[in-house]
Formats: C-alpha cells, structure tokens, sequence
C-alpha cells in the first residue's frame, strides 16, 4: 500500500468536496428527512459509487490516452460546467 498515494487522495478529494452541492443536498435532506443515518448512508454510497467509475475510466484512460490529454479534457469539463452554473443552466 502506497500510504503517500492514499492521504494526498483523501485530502485531495476532502477539500474538493467541502461546501459543494452534494454536500449541501446531504445537509438538506437530512434536516427535511429527520433521517441522517439514512441520509449518511445514502450519501457515502452513492460517493463510493461515483468515486468508483472515476476510478475505473482514469484507469482505462491512462492506458490508451496520455495523461496532458486527460488534463487537458477535464479542464475544458470544468470550465464548462462553470459557465453552465453561472448562467443557470446546470
């Protein structure tokens, strides 16, 4: 085990996702739901989940395409996205 590769993921990853939607959708929906265990439950699987296919199609990827191109697209996704939720159309 790469003990290195797993804390950088993990802090990574920590700070991307404090404060953004799917944490705002948890928070709502265990405040409506009254029903956090199943909310957190919910939310860690579906995390999982997504984190998953990432996991998956990065490493397909990288093995057929180079890592500038896989930047370079994921930077463009990004931008993108961003000017999609800035005119309210995300």
């Amino acid at each position: 085990m790469e003990w290195r590769i797993l804390f950088t993921t993990l802090g990574v990853i920590f700070l991307a996702e404090m404060g953004d939607k799917t944490q705002l959708a948890a928070m709502t929906m265990a405040a409506e739901s009254k029903r956090p265990w199943e909310v957190f439950l919910g939310a860690s699987l579906a995390l999982a989940a997504v984190s998953a296919l990432g996991v998956l199609v990065g490493s397909v990827l990288g093995s057929y395409i180079p890592l500038t191109w896989v930047r370079r697209v994921a930077a463009l996704a990004f931008i993108l996205i961003g000017i999609l939720i800035l005119t309210d159309r995300f």
